[in-house]
C-alpha cells in the first residue's frame, strides 16, 4: 500500500471510496467534489493498493477569526477508507501523510471534527483549551480538535469554507448529536 497525491484521474475512484466508507447516499462524496470545484482543497492524498484507490484524505483551507486578523489554517475532512480495509492502519497513515504535508507547507494548525478516541492517538487534541471556538455548537466540544504544527498563539473561532455550510456538513443533528453528547457528557 502506498500513499500519493490525488489527481484528476482519481476523482471517480475517490468518490466511490468516500461513498463506501461513509455508507451514505453520496452526500459526502458530493461535498468533496464541491470543495474541489470551489478551490478549497489544499492537500489531497490517496492510499492505493496497486492501482486501486482504497483510501482518501483531504485538507481544506479554513480560517481562525482571531482578534487581530484572519489566520489561515487547514481542516481535515473527510478521511475515508473502504469498509473492507478499515481498522488496518490505512486511516492512520493517511492522517500522518496529511499532517506531514501541512507541516511542509508551514501551516500552523489542522482542525477536524471527529472521534477523540481515534484522533487523539494521531496528534490531535481538544481545541477549546487552546482558546479556539467551534464553528457550530452542533459540534460536540470533545470532537472539536486541533493538531498544532506551529503554535502562533492565536485564539478565535474556526471558520469553515463555504461548501461545508451549503452541504449542511458542519456538526451533527438530531439523534446522532444527542447520542454523541450523552456519550461524552456534554
Amino acid at each position: 500500500m502506498d500513499i500519493r497525491d490525488a489527481g484528476p484521474d482519481d476523482h471517480a475512484a475517490v468518490a466511490s471510496v468516500v461513498r463506501d466508507a461513509f455508507a451514505d447516499d453520496g452526500s459526502v462524496a458530493s461535498l468533496v467534489a464541491d470543495l474541489r470545484a470551489a478551490g478549497a482543497i489544499e492537500v489531497e492524498r490517496v492510499a492505493v493498493d496497486g492501482d486501486v484507490v482504497i483510501g482518501h484524505v483531504a485538507l481544506e483551507r479554513g480560517w481562525v477569526d482571531a482578534e487581530e486578523a484572519l489566520v489561515d489554517v487547514l481542516v481535515l475532512s473527510p478521511l475515508s477508507v473502504v469498509s473492507a480495509r478499515q481498522a488496518s492502519g490505512i486511516g492512520g497513515r493517511l492522517i500522518e501523510a496529511a499532517l506531514d504535508a501541512a507541516g511542509e507547507r508551514g501551516e500552523p494548525y489542522v482542525f477536524l471534527e471527529g472521534s477523540p478516541d481515534y484522533y487523539s492517538r494521531r496528534g490531535f487534541e481538544p481545541a477549546a483549551p487552546r482558546g479556539f471556538l467551534r464553528p457550530s455548537e452542533r459540534i460536540p466540544a470533545p470532537a472539536f480538535q486541533v493538531a498544532v504544527l506551529d503554535d502562533r498563539g492565536v485564539t478565535g473561532r474556526l471558520v469553515y469554507p463555504d461548501p461545508f455550510w451549503r452541504h449542511d456538513a458542519v456538526g451533527l443533528r438530531g439523534d446522532v448529536l444527542a447520542a454523541v453528547r450523552e456519550r461524552y457528557g456534554e
